[in-house]
């Protein structure tokens, strides 16, 4: 719970800062998230519609039906399940790693198995870990993740200071 005179974050504000970051319609070959608007992906997409979609769709897709999809998808999955200071942190590690790559840095920060998928153990893992630390661990393990990637795929160094800059702001917050 926010402190007495802090306003609460709101999953819109979560929502809005990701479409900030993210920007707009990208289809670099070198990335391997492929086409992608405001930060969603043509896999996502596909998966959200339940369909086959083509690099045009992603293009076509609409701020309406992305901040559908960030809602659902990445920030109310984790609500009530993190604490509030760590739900913009975590919704922002979705949508950057996927849901299963969230977790699996969430799991290594608090000490379980990383095995991607969210039950009991990693749950009671995160209500024994205070918020501030929570936070700083997860923060780490984003910017290690970072690094093991660069050192497996060198391809993968010209996003870096993307990445970095995108791991600062929440170090700074």
């Amino acid at each position: 719970m926010p402190a007495e005179g802090v306003q609460r974050v709101t999953a819109d504000d979560i929502i809005t800062a990701i479409l900030v970051r993210e920007g707009g319609f990208v289809n670099d070959r070198a990335d391997r998230g492929g086409a992608t608007n405001f930060g969603i992906t043509q896999s996502t997409l596909a998966e959200f519609r339940r369909a086959e979609v083509s690099a045009a769709d992603v293009a076509n897709l609409t701020e309406a039906e992305a901040r559908t999809i960030y809602r659902k998808v990445y920030v109310e999955p984790w609500e009530g399940v993190v604490p509030e200071t760590v739900l913009p942190l975590m919704a922002d590690c979705a949508v950057n790693h996927g849901p299963r790559g969230a977790t699996k840095m969430l799991q290594k920060s608090v000490g379980v198995e990383a095995d991607g998928a969210f039950g009991p153990s990693t749950q009671a893992a995160v209500l024994t870990m205070d918020a501030p630390r929570l936070y700083r661990k997860l923060c780490a393990e984003r910017v290690r993740f970072y690094g093991r990637l660069i050192s497996l795929d060198n391809t993968q160094a010209k996003f870096a200071s993307g990445w970095l800059n995108r791991a600062a702001e929440f170090i700074e917050a």
